[in-house]
């Protein structure tokens, strides 16, 4: 039997269907949370944006259209929240809650039994040194990379995110590579 598609299980939970909501939590789960954990460099912030998003969604089951993929306005949401969290965090002079570098990437080691204690040593270093210049890169070059290269969501799809011309998104995420670059050469990434 072939897996429902993302309309179809919005159908069925616009029905009262909890179980297909449910399936479609499963299905986007870990990748709105990385794209949040990735925005404002805490987990359990992020589980909390991406709780947040999915509520968002639920209450407006009714008002979402077809038009564009269901990943198109989730991403949206949890872009918005996102950017709400960093916008009131600065407000109040919060600072990030804990370290992508430390506790949480222990959380998600580099998986690869295969290989060496030092090749995933160096993996992870090479991880981290990542993490920290993302965190380095403006919120608003950061997203666009982080739904590109690490949700894979194309330009169209991003552009109706960010709700901006796929010109601009192209222009950004050009920026935002090259953002990145020199975080970690300033990060003494020119050895990696």
């Amino acid at each position: 039997m072939n897996e429902p598609s993302d309309w179809e299980l919005v159908a069925l939970a616009r029905t009262g269907d909890d179980q297909a909501f449910a399936r479609l939590v499963r299905r986007y789960q870990q990748g709105v949370v990385a794209f949040c954990q990735r925005m404002v460099g805490s987990r359990d912030d992020a589980e909390d944006l991406a709780q947040d998003s999915f509520i968002r969604v639920y209450r407006y089951l009714a008002g979402l259209r077809p038009e564009a993929k269901f990943s198109t306005a989730l991403f949206g949401i949890a872009r918005n929240l996102t950017l709400n969290f960093l916008r009131d965090a600065g407000r109040r002079g919060r600072g990030k809650t804990c370290s992508l570098t430390s506790e949480d990437a222990a959380q998600q080691p580099v998986r690869d039994p295969a290989n060496s204690p030092e090749h995933r040593a160096r993996l992870h270093e090479i991880e981290t040194m990542l993490e920290r210049a993302l965190e380095g890169v403006s919120p608003e070059h950061r997203e666009v990379l982080v739904l590109r290269e690490l949700n894979g969501l194309d330009y169209e799809a991003i552009a109706a995110v960010t709700k901006c011309r796929k010109g601009t998104v192209k222009s950004r995420l050009a920026r935002a590579r090259e953002q990145l670059r020199i975080q970690l050469l300033e990060l003494g990434g020119d050895e990696i």
